[in-house]
């Protein structure tokens, strides 16, 4: 494929062909926020295709789920081979298809591959526990088993790596796969499911449809919400879409994995290193042109150092580089489209009626690119935390307040529905402290001297509240993919009850 800050659709067709997709001539239309062309078409999955697709995939989950865990784990190597020798043509794709900046479209993929890796190792290490028991020759345990097939619904902005949280740790738990990724975002779809068929074929004992995929809109996903036999669903998206899966799911009894929207907050206090905090900011606040869920969207100063922060934020704000995200010096691409700008106007005017100072936020490369949305990151200073705060506008916005108190800043800052992501910029211990304990921050991730943005897949990601409580990637999120069962075995030749119930004839 020759490389251009904009590439044409016969350049992403040469690219989709080096990994077995051929795109029909008609279809839904796949662009690409850079130009806000169409780079070609996909075929849309009608209600009929996705109950198929789950039955098939519910067929392949009885016979994986008797395949031993580390053989399973086989398969997700495999895979992680695969991504290391396509990182760079998918990396690409991601940042035409998504918009943002090659190396962050690089590292989503090497994320991908992080957490392949993750999962091998956890096919041999999906442990249950020994409980102690009250009845004598008894011994009791907990054991874990696959779950069933696991219906994964994926967002633009990371439209490849939070799929492969969802899809390594299924399937070394056991469990098939459904996804139905962004409509916005189906051609890196269309590639990542090509390489798992790929790893699929060379691995023995794999059955035919473990992994699924469909396309479409909401009609789509709202079959594979509603079916009883996938009985979880990982969503990730808005708080909008969450209050519509959680309940339908909830209303057959199935579980939900929600990752939804995030509004989060940054604490810089007179201690902080102000160097290492603006470089922080900085990227947690405009990388992904404010389109992750982690985004930094509202920042609290002291009183005693917003003088001196504010200047030295201001300038970086403005020598950032907006432009085509494939260009090696740009920092920011576009959004995703004219809906999000739209958006983000909407918010700035907001902003500005409730006596918010902008800077930044007007649209960019007009003329050169008329049809796709570039914008100059927006920095506004507000007096009080408004209504406008109180939502998540997915767009590179940042309000800044000042604050007096700890305590204060710390209220503040939990004043909003949602609870993702969240961090101070300190170097007294007691105040990281304070942060960290059960009296600080509200949010599922807690940070220190480092932004909110960028998880590290080690670690279980999610948040609370609006945010929807669910965890992925790390730690011990695995549990989600699989059932428990409490097991008691008698080797004694009495019966005794627990709680010392008799029950003698």
């Amino acid at each position: 494929m020759t490389e251009h800050a904009f590439p044409t659709a016969a350049e992403v067709g040469d690219l989709l062909k080096g990994f077995g997709v051929a795109l029909p001539p008609q279809g839904m239309a796949a662009r690409t926020p850079l130009t806000g062309q169409v780079l070609g078409h996909v075929d849309v999955d009608s209600p009929h295709d996705v109950t198929r697709k789950i039955g098939e995939a519910h067929a392949a989950f009885e016979h994986w789920r008797n395949i031993p865990a580390p053989q399973r784990g086989e398969l997700v190597r495999v895979y992680g081979d695969l991504l290391r020798q396509h990182k760079v043509a998918l990396g690409r794709l991601v940042s035409i298809e998504a918009g943002k900046i090659l190396s962050e479209g690089l590292g989503e993929v090497q994320e991908m591959i992080d957490i392949c890796d993750f999962a091998v190792g956890l096919s041999r290490q999906l442990y249950g526990l020994t409980i102690a028991t009250e009845r004598p020759g008894h011994r009791m345990m907990e054991t874990w088993h696959p779950l069933g097939v696991v219906g994964i619904i994926s967002a633009f902005n990371f439209p490849v790596a939070v799929w492969c949280w969802n899809a390594a740790l299924a399937l070394v738990c056991g469990d098939a796969l459904v996804w139905k990724p962004s409509e916005k975002t189906p051609l890196s779809a269309l590639v990542c499911q090509s390489l798992l068929q790929r790893a699929m074929a060379k691995v023995a004992g794999v059955p035919a449809g473990l992994s699924q995929l469909i396309i479409g809109g909401a009609e789509v996903g709202e079959v594979l919400v509603n079916d009883p036999r996938v009985p979880l669903i990982s969503a990730t998206g808005s708080t909008r879409m969450g209050r519509s899966v959680g309940p339908k799911v909830a209303a057959r009894f199935g579980r939900s994995l929600l990752e939804l929207g995030g509004n989060n907050g940054m604490i810089v206090t007179p201690s902080a290193d102000l160097d290492l905090a603006v470089r922080a900011i900085l990227f947690a606040a405009v990388g992904t042109a404010g389109q992750r869920c982690t985004t930094l969207r509202r920042l609290f100063v002291h009183t005693g150092i917003y003088d001196a922060l504010m200047p030295q934020l201001s300038k970086a704000y403005a020598q950032v580089r907006v432009g085509s995200p494939l260009l090696p010096d740009t920092l920011i691409g576009p959004l995703i489209d004219k809906a999000a700008y739209t958006a983000m106007q909407t918010a700035l005017e907001q902003a500005k009626a409730a006596g918010g100072k902008v800077q930044g936020g007007a649209r960019q490369l007009v003329a050169q690119q008329p049809e796709a949305y570039y914008v100059q990151p927006a920095l506004v200073e507000m007096p009080a935390q408004s209504e406008v705060m109180q939502h998540e506008t997915f767009a590179p916005i940042l309000y800044v307040l000042k604050y007096t108190d700890l305590a204060e800043a710390i209220k503040l800052h939990n004043a909003v529905p949602q609870g993702l992501a969240s961090s101070i910029f300190t170097t007294d211990l007691r105040e990281a402290e304070i942060f960290l304990s059960a009296a600080g921050s509200d949010c599922g991730i807690a940070n220190v001297n480092i932004g909110p943005s960028g998880a590290e897949i080690g670690g279980a990601f999610g948040g609370e509240k609006e945010t929807g409580g669910g965890r992925e990637s790390g730690s011990d999120s695995w549990r989600n993919y699989m059932r428990r069962a409490t097991n008691t075995i008698n080797y004694s030749r009495a019966l005794p009850l627990a709680q010392g119930v008799r029950f003698d004839l």
